[in-house]
């Protein structure tokens, strides 16, 4: 590995320790597993992609990364190209995977974040399946894991949340989400000091998401305090060893 993955400050750093606390508190990597990285193109799993492939000697552990994008028929990113060359740089074979997500909409419903969310789960969780993985690992941070509580409470009337680890009963795959410990300001601090931010790409319904309102009513409450977030998370996550 090349030692400019490892740094000795800086939010490449902080990213690295608490990924690897993450991973070894809620054992979320195990010698053997055949991982594959979802990667949208965006900050949160290039940077995922990054820590993996950085972290290694820290784990001690081996273990296989993998990474796939899905294409749609609604957002062509023109940043595949970038994306493809920073993984390769990392040692993570890519595959570029078409998905025709509106094409698949029923005749007169419309297009929204959760739909997009469930045809690209189950084509992760196909391709997974398929080709011997048995883990898939997701960009999910801090902040999406909270955030996600709240839709559910008052969009759903559930308390639930994204788990850091998820097993399937149906399927030989695990979900993992390395970077839970993570908020979303240390993931954009190491993005700009890899220069990530430069090649991320973007969704453009993202702009118009309840998430956003949900993030900024949690922003009031919190005081945008990582000590209190973290707090929270220790509350709703249910997979705590």
């Amino acid at each position: 590995m090349s030692n400019r993955f490892i740094r000795s400050a800086g939010a490449g750093t902080v990213v690295q320790k608490l990924t690897v606390k993450a991973i070894l508190e809620r054992k979320l990597i195990e010698d053997g597993d055949r991982i594959l990285i979802a990667a949208s193109g965006g900050k949160d799993s290039t940077v995922l992609a990054w820590v993996l492939a950085a972290i290694r000697p820290a784990l001690k552990k081996t273990y296989e990364l993998e990474a796939i994008h899905i294409s749609t028929d609604f957002c062509a990113c023109c940043k595949k190209p970038v994306l493809s060359q920073r993984l390769a740089a990392w040692g993570i074979p890519f595959t570029d995977l078409f998905v025709p997500v509106i094409g698949r909409l029923r005749e007169g419903r419309k297009m929204n974040c959760y739909w997009c969310s469930t045809q690209r789960r189950t084509e992760l969780l196909k391709y997974a399946v398929e080709r011997g993985f048995n883990k898939i690992a997701l960009g999910h941070h801090l902040d999406d894991i909270i955030e996600t509580f709240f839709m559910n409470m008052t969009a759903r009337g559930e308390l639930s949340t994204m788990p850091m680890l998820l097993e399937y009963r149906k399927y030989p795959v695990s979900l993992i989400r390395p970077l839970g410990y993570l908020e979303e300001r240390q993931i954009i601090a190491c993005a700009g000091e890899n220069d990530i931010l430069t090649a991320a790409c973007t969704c453009p319904y993202g702009l118009h998401s309840k998430r956003r309102d949900i993030r900024k009513r949690i922003a009031d409450f919190t005081g945008g305090s990582g000590a209190v977030k973290r707090r929270i998370l220790r509350a709703l996550v249910t997979d705590t060893p």
